[in-house]
C-alpha cells in the first residue's frame, strides 16, 4: 500500500460530530455529546424518529459526562471552571431546553465527587462535597428540582477520605496510620465509625477500585489483590468483613482505566433497573468481558458481532432489551450501534471520526519486551502505513500517572506522528497499573531510576529491531509523561534529539507540597509510598536528586514546554522555574502557556494548537515532513 495522504491535525484532534450516546431509562430517547459552538454539549434525539435532535446544554467549557435521572425531565452533568478541577453539578431541563442550566453546587472552590441516584429516593442525587473544609468531603443529598442540600454524613476529620452510599447504611473509607485503607460503617446518630475491613494500602496506589455497594446493601463489590498478583473482583460481606472472589481472569487485571479517566466505562456492567452485576471487564492486550448474567450473555454475544473493536460504553433501557454499544478501535474509533434484543436488529448510529478512512490509519500492535533487569514490559507500537519500517524517526510517547497504563485503541497523537512517517512507541514501564501488583510495586523508589531505564530499554529495542533511527528519537508526554520527558533530557540527554513536556513535574518535592487540598489525603498511597516525604530532609534530598530541576545545567536537547495556567495538580510554577533556568543559560526553549486550561488541555482549539506546535517542533528536529512542508 502506498503511503496515505497527509491528514491534518484538525482531522485527528477536532471534536467528533457525535459521541457517548446513551439510552433514556424508557428507551424512547438517546442523549449524546456533540459540538455546540465548537464545545461538546448534550443533545437529545428520539430513538424511533431520528433527525429530531436538539441541543439541551450550552456550556462554553464543554461537557465531559452526563447522567439521565429517573425523572425524564432532568439531566445532570458536571463541568469545572477553566480547568481548575472543581467540578460543579448542573441540572438541565429537558422539558424546557431554552431554560438556563442550574448549578446545583454553586460554591466557589468546591468540588463534587461521585454521583448516586438511589432508587428509593426519587428526585434526589447523592454526592460528596468539600464545602465545609476543602480537604474533607461530606456526603450530601441534593433535591434535583429545588437544589435543597441535606448533609447525610459529616466528615469527622482525621484520615476519612471518601464515602460509600447505600439506602441501608453509609460507609467511610480512611487511611490508617500504617498506610492501610480501612472501610467503616457510619453511625448517623453518634457520628461514630465502626471498622468493617482493612486493605493493604501498598496494593492500591490510587485507592480500592472498584468499590460499589451491592443492590441489597449487604456487601461491597471491590477490586482485590488479596492472595493474588492479579486484580480480581471480590465481594466483601458488610456484616462479617469476609471477602470472597466473585470473578477473575487468569492473566488479566480488572480494567480500572476509569479510575484515572472517569469518562471511560466502569469495569462493572450493571443492570439499569436492578443494579445487579451483569458482566465484568478485564484488560490485557485487548479487553475481555465476562458475562455473569444469562440474559446479558446473549446480548453480549450479539453486540460483539457488530465490530472487531472492544466494547466501550454500553447502556440499555430498564427492560434490558434495547442497547446502545460503542466500540474502542485503533483505526475506527467510537463506532456506536443501537441494538434491539427483542428483534435482533441493529443499526449504526455514528462513528467518532467518519471523515477518516480506517485503511489510511496505522495499526497499533501490543508487544512484550524485556528490560535490562529481566522485567517483562508491555509496549504498544504504531508504525506508519505504506512506509518501510526501517530507521524511522521515533516518538516515545509516555503516559501520565504514573499509576495508569496504555491500551489498544485510537490514539490521535500516535496516528498523527505515524501519518507523518514516524514510529510511535508507548512503554508500560514499571509502576504502571493493569499488569499485576508486582509490576506496579516495582516502581517504588524508581522515579528517574529503573522507571526511566524501562523507557530507554524500549527505545533500544526499537533501534535493535531496525524500526528506529537512534539519531532521530523524541520523547513526549503529559503530567508524569512530561516529567519523564524532562528526565530524558537531564538524565539521558544523549538519547533524545527533541522533547515535548506537557504539564510536567520539574521538582518532585515542590510538586508534592503544592498539591490541592482535595488530593492530599491520597498521597500516602502513591507519592509518599513511591517517591518519599518532602518533610524528611533525607528523603527530600533524594527527591531533589531525582528532579529535572537539579540537572537543568545538562540540558542541550531542543525542548518544548506546554502548561495550563489553571493547573491545580502541577502548578504553572513548575514549568516557569524550569524554563527560566534554561533561559538564564541562553538555552532556547519553546514555551506555551494556555490561559484557559488546567492539568488537562481540553478546549478543542487548544488541543489543536498544542499538536500543531508539537508537529512543527518535532518535524524540525527529527527531520520529517509536516502537513505544511
Amino acid at each position: 500500500m502506498a503511503q496515505p495522504e497527509t491528514i491534518s491535525v484538525e482531522e485527528f484532534f477536532g471534536p467528533p460530530p457525535r459521541a457517548k450516546t446513551t439510552l433514556s431509562p424508557d428507551g424512547r430517547n438517546m442523549a449524546y455529546l456533540a459540538p455546540w459552538k465548537n464545545r461538546m454539549n448534550v443533545w437529545i434525539e428520539s430513538v424511533d424518529a431520528p433527525g429530531d435532535a436538539r441541543c439541551v446544554t450550552t456550556e462554553d467549557r464543554g461537557v465531559v459526562s452526563y447522567h439521565w435521572t429517573r425523572d425524564p425531565r432532568w439531566l445532570l452533568y458536571c463541568r469545572d471552571q477553566g480547568g481548575d478541577e472543581n467540578l460543579h453539578l448542573y441540572r438541565g431541563d429537558l422539558d424546557d431546553p431554552d431554560a438556563a442550566a442550574v448549578d446545583l453546587t454553586p460554591y466557589p472552590g468546591v468540588r463534587t465527587v461521585g454521583l448516586d441516584l438511589p432508587a428509593g429516593r426519587p428526585g434526589k442525587v447523592v454526592t460528596q462535597l468539600n464545602l465545609r473544609d476543602r480537604a474533607r468531603f461530606d456526603l450530601v443529598e441534593l433535591d434535583i428540582a429545588t437544589g435543597e442540600l441535606t448533609t447525610l454524613a459529616q466528615n469527622p476529620g482525621g484520615a476519612v477520605d471518601g464515602w460509600l452510599y447505600s439506602e441501608r447504611g453509609l460507609f467511610a473509607t480512611a487511611t490508617t496510620a500504617e498506610g492501610d485503607i480501612e472501610l467503616s460503617r457510619w453511625d448517623a446518630a453518634t457520628g461514630a465509625l465502626t471498622p468493617v475491613a482493612r486493605f493493604d494500602g501498598g496494593d492500591a496506589p490510587l485507592g480500592i477500585y472498584p468499590m460499589e455497594v451491592t443492590p441489597d446493601g449487604t456487601g461491597v463489590w471491590l477490586g482485590s489483590y488479596r492472595g493474588s498478583d492479579r486484580l480480581r473482583l471480590a465481594r466483601l460481606d458488610l456484616a462479617t468483613g469476609e471477602e470472597h472472589e466473585v470473578d477473575s481472569h487468569p492473566s488479566h487485571d480488572l480494567d480500572t482505566r476509569a479510575l484515572v479517566f472517569p469518562a471511560l466505562p466502569s469495569p462493572l456492567i450493571r443492570s439499569r433497573s436492578t443494579g445487579e452485576l451483569l458482566a465484568v471487564r478485564y484488560l490485557g492486550e485487548r479487553q475481555v468481558v465476562h458475562a455473569l448474567d444469562p440474559h446479558f450473555a446473549e446480548v453480549l454475544e450479539n453486540l460483539e458481532k457488530l465490530s472487531d473493536g472492544d466494547i466501550a460504553g454500553v447502556s440499555s433501557d430498564e427492560s434490558g432489551q434495547r442497547w446502545v454499544a460503542a466500540f474502542t478501535h485503533d483505526r475506527d474509533p467510537g463506532v456506536t450501534f443501537l441494538y434491539d434484543h427483542t428483534t435482533g436488529e441493529s443499526r449504526l448510529l455514528h462513528r467518532a471520526k467518519p471523515h477518516l478512512d480506517p485503511e489510511a490509519l496505522a495499526p497499533t500492535r501490543p508487544v512484550s519486551i524485556t528490560s535490562r533487569d529481566g522485567l517483562t514490559l508491555p509496549v504498544h507500537l504504531t508504525l506508519p502505513v505504506g512506509v518501510e519500517p526501517s530507521r524511522l524517526p521515533l516518538v516515545l510517547f509516555v503516559h501520565g500517572g504514573p499509576w495508569s497504563r496504555d491500551s489498544w485503541g485510537y490514539n490521535p497523537a500516535a496516528q498523527l506522528f505515524a501519518n507523518r512517517g514516524c514510529a510511535v512507541l508507548q512503554v508500560d514501564f514499571r509502576g504502571s497499573t493493569g499488569y499485576g501488583k508486582a509490576h506496579t510495586r516495582a516502581g517504588i523508589g524508581e522515579f528517574a531510576g529503573r522507571m526511566h531505564d524501562d523507557l530507554i530499554d524500549g527505545v533500544r529495542w526499537a533501534v535493535d529491531q531496525g524500526y528506529a533511527d537512534p539519531d532521530r528519537v523524541a520523547i513526549m508526554g503529559g503530567s508524569y509523561g512530561g516529567y519523564a520527558a524532562l528526565v530524558g533530557i537531564t538524565f539521558t540527554p544523549d538519547v533524545f534529539a527533541a522533547a515535548v513536556d506537557v504539564v510536567g513535574i520539574s521538582d518532585l518535592a515542590n510538586f508534592m507540597r503544592g498539591q490541592p487540598d482535595f488530593v492530599k489525603p491520597m498521597l500516602v498511597h502513591n507519592w509518599f509510598a513511591y517517591v518519599g516525604d518532602p518533610a524528611d530532609p533525607e528523603q527530600e534530598a533524594d527527591m531533589l536528586a531525582r528532579s529535572p530541576i537539579s540537572r537543568v545545567d545538562r540540558v542541550r536537547t531542543p525542548l518544548m514546554v506546554v502548561h495550563g495556567a489553571n493547573d491545580a495538580r502541577v502548578v504553572l510554577a513548575e514549568s516557569d522555574r524550569f524554563v527560566e533556568a534554561l533561559r538564564a543559560r541562553d538555552v532556547p526553549v519553546d514555551y506555551i502557556v494556555m490561559e484557559d486550561e488546567g492539568h488537562a488541555i481540553e478546549n478543542p482549539e487548544n488541543v489543536i494548537a498544542l499538536y500543531t506546535a508539537a508537529e512543527r517542533f518535532l518535524a524540525e528536529h527529527l527531520r520529517f515532513e509536516t502537513e505544511t512542508t
